[in-house]
């Protein structure tokens, strides 16, 4: 099936929404079973700590830090695999995978958990593609998410002990890079042509062009 067959804005928000309701039963699994899943984090420079590139994303610390990353899932993803079908399956998988490895490579000695990566990722690469492309629909989202989610740039600096900014800064990192790598992948709306724009182009045809 081609891309685009299956790219209606309510077929992608309902598997964004699939794809949420499975973080919250993973947490509330957690919390009704009394397990703690957040040894399968990203702990850095440990092998074992490698496990949390495939499942850190899908873990939180609390019902707190899930909601809060919930809703900027909801509009990011949304956005993301909705304006940009050709690219986002692998802007997604690079921005989740590139975030825990930098985390794994770099950050602090701590168990590093959570989908905020993930969504700095896909913030910054819907903001930055949509100044590089300029088509209307790609710069009118990146300014919708900036205006929604624009405080996310000064979270990429170190602020509270407890909060793993390098989760989000190599997930803005990489949704940097996706931007520019995969800027041409979709292609460009028709731009619409006003009438006023048709009968200055016959005007200028029926004179002859120079």
């Amino acid at each position: 099936m081609d891309v685009e067959q299956d790219n209606s804005f309510k077929s992608v928000l309902h598997k964004v929404i699939i794809a949420i309701t499975l973080l919250w039963l993973i947490k509330t699994t957690e919390l009704v079973m009394g397990w703690d899943f957040s040894g399968y984090s990203v702990f850095p420079r440990d092998f074992s700590g490698l496990t949390g590139l495939m499942f850190g994303p899908m873990l939180h610390s609390s019902f707190e830090h899930l909601f809060y990353n919930t809703s900027a899932l909801l509009v990011l993803a949304t956005a993301l695999f909705y304006e940009y079908p050709r690219s986002a399956k692998q802007v997604f998988l690079i921005i989740y995978f590139g975030s825990g490895l930098g985390v794994w490579l770099f950050a602090r000695e701590s168990h590093h958990l959570g989908a905020s990566g993930l969504t700095h990722g896909m913030m910054f690469f819907l903001f930055i593609v949509g100044v590089i492309r300029r088509d209307k629909p790609a710069m009118a989202i990146s300014m919708i998410v900036f205006f929604l989610y624009g405080s996310m740039i000064w979270t990429v600096l170190p602020t509270e002990e407890h909060i793993s900014f390098e989760s989000h800064l190599f997930g803005a990192l990489a949704g940097a890079i996706c931007a520019v790598v995969y800027r041409h992948k979709d292609p460009k709306p028709p731009e619409k042509k006003y009438s006023w724009e048709l009968e200055d182009e016959e005007h200028i045809d029926g004179e002859g062009r120079t």
